[in-house]
């Protein structure tokens, strides 16, 4: 396995034809807080997912895409791609027990070539090709990165009966977005330290980080929300109209 520092001497130019970058859109989730089918929304005329599909089909730095998505979902998935032209789209496969489980059904569906994986959320429509791109370039410099952004509020920790324990700097600490993007290779190695050890993660830099491998933060956007409660759908109207008036 290559160190960080030999992955700066090797990647460090983005391209796509010579480190080829593959996208997995997990979109496998059941939706029970919002109480539907969250992908498949619309969220200012255009559907949740198919939303998140343009993005990646309109960044330069991602070859192909593949959609992880419940079984019973995959025809409609089909007829978003269709409907919204996503050319790069190779495969969707059904989603697994766990979102890990999921991810790894997406990596199994990648072209043999591709060298870099963006993982990311199916439910984050607002993702734009810039920050797509932008983390992929960190990820051939570092091997692994993802986006971030700063804690805006104060964060306590708090004991079992809602307590309050101590109050956590937030200097330090980010709120970790999609899309999440690794070398193949690491992301490999770290899946299966993880199965190895029967260890549940939360995100897929978890992942990498309990295999010993850091992950770069990059700078993501407070735009770049995840559909999880209708207030959710609210606001990315509220900021898709501000964009359209801004235009």
């Amino acid at each position: 396995m290559q160190t960080t520092t030999e992955f700066q001497l090797e990647y460090s130019v983005v391209d796509g034809d010579t480190l080829p970058c593959a996208a997995i859109l997990v979109a496998a989730g059941n939706a029970t807080r919002m109480g539907g089918e969250k992908q498949f929304l619309s969220v200012f005329g255009i559907p949740v997912l198919a939303r998140t599909m343009l993005a990646f089909e309109q960044c330069d730095a991602v070859r192909d895409i593949v959609v992880v998505a419940r079984d019973k979902d995959i025809p409609e998935v089909q007829v978003l791609a269709d409907t919204y032209g996503i050319s790069k789209l190779t495969a969707i496969v059904a989603g697994g027990k766990e979102r890990q489980d999921s991810v790894e059904n997406g990596l199994q569906a990648l072209a043999s070539d591709v060298v870099y994986v963006a993982i990311h959320d199916g439910a984050r429509p607002l993702i734009t090709p810039e920050l797509i791109h932008k983390v992929i370039e960190e990820a051939h410099i570092n091997g692994a990165a993802a986006p971030g952004v700063p804690v805006k509020d104060t964060i306590k920790q708090a004991d079992q009966e809602k307590k309050i324990i101590k109050t956590v700097p937030r200097s330090d600490l980010y709120a970790i977005q999609t899309p999440q993007v690794f070398d193949r290779a690491i992301y490999s190695e770290a899946l299966a330290i993880a199965k190895a050890n029967s260890l549940a993660v939360t995100d897929d830099c978890m992942l990498c980080e309990s295999a010993g491998f850091p992950v770069k933060i990059t700078e993501g956007s407070y735009r770049n929300i995840k559909i999880t409660t209708q207030e959710d759908v609210a606001f990315a109207e509220v900021l898709l109209r501000q964009e359209e008036q801004n235009d």
